[in-house]
């Protein structure tokens, strides 16, 4: 298979793998869209390129994953992501979240922990497209006050409670969506910041994630 093939085969994985979500529940076109227009081959490790439409999470280094399309297409889903909304995303990873909000116009900025991931990206050309990604180096329990407030605030990994700092940092009537671990399993739910500074919390579905840590890794 020549390149243009190797191209071709990926579009139609891609297209492919949008009606799948389509068919689990996913109604978000806007999400889709986004979806669509990312090629996950970019951010997978090279020898995993050809599973990049699989809707499986992938290994990508230092404990780390890839989430599944799903995932990220739920997670998304539940942001109820505008144009112009400025997002804290904690757990860049391999990118691929990060780059599908900056897809769907929003302004992100994004927390990795690992230093070896952090560094990684800053090779990852593609990533130059996208104006409106700001990537760090840091604590996402400690999350970016000097950015705050953000419309709204996604966790991509499995939190042992919702932040405090984070509700802190999060607009009034901002969301918040985040795996959270109940009684060994984990819970997505999503937050929203009423006037008054308390929260309102929804219960969603159960995923797997990695844990949430503190503090920062070399």
């Amino acid at each position: 298979m020549d390149q243009s093939e190797h191209h071709s085969s990926f579009i139609e994985q891609r297209r492919n793998l949008v009606d799948q979500l389509r068919y689990q529940g996913i109604t978000d076109e806007f999400v889709l869209g986004a979806i669509n227009d990312i090629p996950r081959e970019f951010f997978m490790p090279q020898q995993l390129q050809y599973k990049a439409y699989e809707d499986k999470a992938f290994p990508i280094g230092q404990g780390q994953t890839i989430s599944q399309p799903y995932t990220v297409a739920y997670q998304t889903q539940l942001l109820h992501v505008e144009s112009m909304d400025t997002i804290l995303e904690i757990g860049t990873g391999s990118a691929y979240q990060a780059v599908i909000l900056c897809a769907m116009g929003a302004i992100v900025y994004t927390i990795e922990r690992q230093k070896k991931l952090y560094d990684k990206l800053s090779t990852f050309l593609y990533l130059r497209n996208f104006r409106n990604l700001f990537r760090f180096y840091g604590d996402g329990f400690r999350g970016l006050p000097a950015f705050a407030p953000f419309d709204k605030i996604l966790i991509t990994a499995a939190a042992p409670y919702i932040p405090p700092a984070l509700i802190d940092q999060l607009a009034t009537g901002g969301l918040m969506v985040l795996p959270v671990n109940t009684d060994g399993s984990q819970q997505m739910i999503r937050v929203t910041k009423q006037p008054d500074g308390t929260i309102k919390k929804e219960y969603f579905d159960f995923f797997s994630f990695v844990p949430m840590l503190k503090g920062k890794s070399e």
